[in-house]
């Protein structure tokens, strides 16, 4: 079996049973726009991390940078400048107008709304391609980084949790459904599909993140992650005393991958 179809049988393997969202109040997905907005805040006001690092190195003066799944701005804004144009690709409209607003005088910022690589024929060539933290939603990763890889002129830069980003979060499941959640893929999973998908070779660097995705356990939290378990409101006291056992609400071991574009 190839490492995209490795890739995409091992995300299949997260999908939630029936009979779990069938019982859910709320929809158990996706994150709150303001989420994505602090976490770009924060990275402005932080040391620079090493996916920015691995950007700015290769990115030239006033140079071009395309971010996929853009969120608000975390992995591209804080390189700018030298970026002096950002593309930032992402499906909600909201992380777009939020990634606008945040970059004031930065850099010019051309929005492009919808999902990736299906919008890959609306963007032209950069210098260079990040993403962030989005691989592990998916399933066609291979497509996925291809189009990066052609669009970019010097360099692609994909930064993602080292283990599947609800793999901390698996306790919980267990405990409130008796359920375990799957192992894999894992970042090096990743890696062998960038290879497989484009044949160049790959760097890979380690690190740890300091500030969690999730924030602090403060009630907006404790709501999310009830939702995320498809649970009823009046179950947010006993999610957050199981909350509390968690030595974390997201991974903090992070991986930045880079390999050479060929735009």
């Amino acid at each position: 079996m190839t490492a995209a179809a490795l890739w995409a049988q091992a995300l299949a393997e997260w999908a939630l049973p029936e009979e779990v969202v069938a019982t859910a109040p709320e929809c158990p997905y996706g994150f709150a726009p303001e989420v994505f907005v602090d976490v770009a805040r924060a990275a402005l006001d932080g040391p620079p991390t090493p996916t920015h690092r691995r950007v700015v190195e290769v990115l030239p003066p006033g140079g071009a940078l395309l971010d996929v799944g853009c969120g608000g701005g975390a992995a591209s804004l804080p390189v700018a400048p030298p970026a002096r144009r950002i593309v930032a690709v992402d499906q909600d409209p909201r992380m777009l107008d939020a990634l606008v607003d945040l970059a004031g005088g930065r850099a010019e910022v051309d929005p492009v709304e919808g999902r990736w690589p299906d919008v890959a024929d609306r963007v032209g060539t950069v210098d260079v391609a990040v993403c962030a933290h989005v691989a592990y939603n998916v399933p066609d990763l291979a497509a996925f980084v291809e189009a990066l890889t052609r669009l970019a002129r010097r360099r692609v830069v994909l930064e993602l949790s080292a283990a599947h980003p609800q793999s901390s979060v698996t306790p919980l499941w267990r405990r409130f459904w008796g359920l375990d959640r799957p192992t894999g893929p894992t970042a090096e999973d990743a890696q062998a599909v960038v290879r497989e998908a484009t044949g160049a070779e790959t760097s890979a660097e380690r690190w740890t993140r300091t500030r969690s995705f999730m924030g602090d356990r403060n009630a907006d939290t404790v709501a999310w992650m009830r939702r995320r378990l498809c649970l009823p409101a009046s179950a947010d006291p006993q999610v957050a005393e199981a909350m509390r056992d968690l030595p974390e609400l997201a991974p903090s071991a992070i991986v930045t991958l880079w390999w050479p574009g060929r735009a």
